[in-house]
């Protein structure tokens, strides 16, 4: 924090998610769930093709996410794969820093379905099995974290494939409420490791450590986490495992401010990276989930914290 230049980012100095200002936390609070959606279905926005966006579409997005940091389309493009449409509206929504992961397509975007054969099939993205709350990329560099998360259906499972989603901020207040302290120890520098990645005998991914919460320059929150408990370090301190122990309790709850359902072909999500899993899935011969992914270092435009 203190390599942050206030002259060039104001707006960090007054960010509600600094302990210190209090005050300015409380109207950022009251503003923030001062009718906030209690259902999925609020986020919905009925939309034509993601690849030529209205203003009117554009605008119903980006005022659900500046609420929530998330909103899901229903388009008409049903299971066209066509890679354009989930790029085409990262773009309207200024993403440009599209982090191409070493297991993504030529495109960048990461085709997420059942893999039976090759590296990927070790990785459980890549199968049917159920995905545990995180934010994508909490194993990325401090330089490198990612700050949107898009999600594109041309098609969904058989049955099941539901996901979880909830926003960071609102988790945040919760803890905030609950104890400050426990802000105070999810933001140290190394509350959270992940191990390197060893691949054929060599280090392919170093080791990661830094905060759970950060601000960024602007203000913003940033939240970097797995609920995951194999391959991860945490601070081993007497507040750090209350802070997590609620944490925790707050994401198995069946809390107002999670959202569960599962998106059709057509639909998609666009978002601040914020805290989602996946469920358990089958496939048949109709139905083979298959979900575009785009992480991106940037966050979505005009989505900012505003006092």
């Amino acid at each position: 924090m203190n390599e942050i230049n206030p002259d060039k980012y104001p707006n960090f100095l007054s960010s509600p998610f600094l302990l210190e200002n209090d005050d300015i936390y409380r109207y950022w609070r009251d503003q923030k769930l001062s009718d906030y959606p209690k259902n999925i279905s609020e986020l919905i926005v009925e939309i034509n093709d993601p690849r030529s966006l209205t203003q009117s579409e554009f605008d119903a997005l980006q005022r659900c996410c500046r609420k929530t940091n998330m909103a899901i389309y229903a388009g008409k493009t049903g299971t066209d794969p066509d890679p354009e449409i989930p790029l085409a509206i990262s773009e309207k929504f200024g993403l440009h820093g599209l982090n191409k992961n070493w297991l993504a397509d030529d495109t960048g975007l990461t085709s997420l379905t059942v893999v039976d054969n090759g590296v990927r099939q070790q990785y459980i993205p890549y199968t049917n099995r159920a995905i545990n709350w995180h934010t994508d990329g909490y194993y990325n560099s401090p330089e490198q974290q990612i700050h949107a998360l898009n999600l594109h259906v041309v098609q969904r499972a058989a049955e099941g494939g539901e996901n979880a989603l909830m926003d960071h901020e609102i988790v945040y207040i919760l803890l905030r409420e609950k104890n400050p302290d426990y802000i105070k120890a999810l933001m140290q520098s190394d509350v959270l490791t992940i191990p390197a990645r060893i691949q054929n005998g060599e280090v392919a991914r170093k080791e990661q450590t830094g905060p759970v919460f950060s601000i960024t320059p602007n203000g913003d929150l940033h939240m970097r986490y797995t609920i995951r408990v194999n391959n991860v370090i945490w601070k081993d301190d007497d507040i750090t495992s209350q802070a997590l122990r609620y944490l925790d309790e707050i994401l198995n709850s069946n809390s107002d401010y999670i959202y569960r359902g599962r998106l059709e072909a057509g639909m998609g999500l666009v978002s601040n990276n914020v805290l989602h899993d996946r469920a358990a899935f089958t496939d048949d011969e109709h139905y083979k989930r298959h979900y575009y992914r785009a992480r991106y270092f940037d966050r979505l435009k005009g989505t900012g914290v505003i006092l």
